[in-house]
């Protein structure tokens, strides 16, 4: 008979106790239970569903890998992320690459090309009172001092920003005023303030053209800055009037130039006669054309890069030699009657450019 807790035909096979415990090694621990696809429902919920003793659990979620740095699918999102830094770091090249405002490297600023034409006049130069001369010339209506370079309106040209168009007008009108009203710069005694005004890569131009002067178009001092030889002539005061028209135009992507066309004219009187009133001044007339570029940085730094200055200035004698300063002709002189030297263009080595022009009657004063 069996006993009371016993099934009527004994234990089932595969239970403790029974005779093929073929599990009985088997450690059933709560991970296994948990890990079960199948779970037989608690007493609650056989009552609220009848139709189900089991019910199937959901698979349990995909281990999370990366858990610390919060990447789900690791290699996926690390390999999109490499792709994302490569694609941003190529952008960034190309656009430096591309960038129109990229300043000009260094050793790519053009040496300025100059010319230096002297006009020797046809009679004696007229002297008289600087105000005398002034009234009765063509310069009687020019405007005296930095009031004589006046300033355009200024207009984005599609590169450039009105402020920074203004900017390079300022640039040239001060670049203006130091070499060709600058007391100092004109009596010789120094060209800092003109040189810190120029793109580095051109100082060395200009500082062989006070060295060593020549007549080939790119070494002539009278084409950066005004000045005269102080043992020959001085100011007769300090005025000097001007008139002249400043105009820009944006010539490539980051490249704007401003070219400026001025007449300058000083009433000078001779060194020796500097104690005396003045009775024996005279005027000296230049005229001057030059081109200036500028970059981004050039605006950002206040300086420029000349590209060509032609200069036409008299009255002065006509000379073969290359001068490291103006030579003008004072009241009662007049040109030699004699023409430069002749030009050999079979000669080798750099070629001499000398130039002489005449001056116009209608160019003197006519007291």
């Amino acid at each position: 008979m069996a006993g009371r807790g016993d099934p009527p035909e004994g234990e089932p096979e595969g239970l403790p106790g029974g005779g093929d415990d073929e599990y009985g090694s088997v450690d059933f621990d709560e991970s296994f239970i948990r890990a079960a696809r199948l779970r037989e429902a608690s007493a609650k919920e056989r009552m609220r569903d009848h139709s189900h003793a089991v019910r199937r659990v959901p698979p349990p979620p995909p281990r999370r890998r990366f858990r610390r740095s919060g990447f789900r699918n690791g290699p996926k999102r690390l390999l999109l992320l490499l792709l994302v830094i490569v694609l941003a770091f190529g952008s960034a090249i190309y656009l430096g690459l591309r960038n129109p405002y990229r300043p000009i490297t260094a050793g790519t600023v053009p040496q300025a090309r100059m010319a230096v034409v002297p006009l020797a006049p046809r009679d004696r130069v007229p002297g008289g009172a600087p105000d005398d001369l002034f009234a009765h010339s063509p310069a009687a209506q020019f405007r005296e001092g930095a009031a004589g370079v006046a300033l355009p309106a200024a207009r984005d040209t599609g590169d450039f920003s009105e402020g920074q168009v203004m900017a390079a007008l300022t640039t040239v009108k001060d670049y203006l005023v130091a070499s060709s009203m600058d007391p100092d710069v004109l009596a010789g005694h120094t060209v800092r303030p003109v040189r810190v005004l120029l793109d580095p890569d051109q100082l060395p131009q200009f500082d062989r053209s006070f060295s060593a002067p020549a007549n080939d178009g790119r070494h002539s001092p009278a084409g950066w800055l005004v000045r005269f030889d102080p043992a020959k002539a001085v100011p007769a005061g300090s005025e000097v009037r001007a008139h002249g028209t400043l105009r820009y135009e944006q010539t490539s992507a980051g490249t704007l130039e401003v070219v400026s066309e001025h007449v300058f004219v000083y009433a000078l009187r001779p060194a020796a006669s500097a104690a005396r009133p003045v009775r024996d001044a005279s005027l000296f007339t230049v005229r001057r054309e030059m081109r200036f570029r500028f970059d981004v940085e050039d605006l950002l730094k206040h300086r420029t890069e000349v590209l060509s200055s032609d200069v036409l200035a008299g009255p002065q004698a006509c000379s073969a030699e290359a001068p490291a300063t103006l030579r003008p002709l004072l009241a009662g002189e007049r040109a030699k009657p004699d023409d430069p030297a002749g030009t050999d263009p079979y000669a080798t080595g750099p070629a001499d450019t000398a130039l002489c022009g005449t001056l116009a009657g209608t160019a003197q004063p006519n007291p």
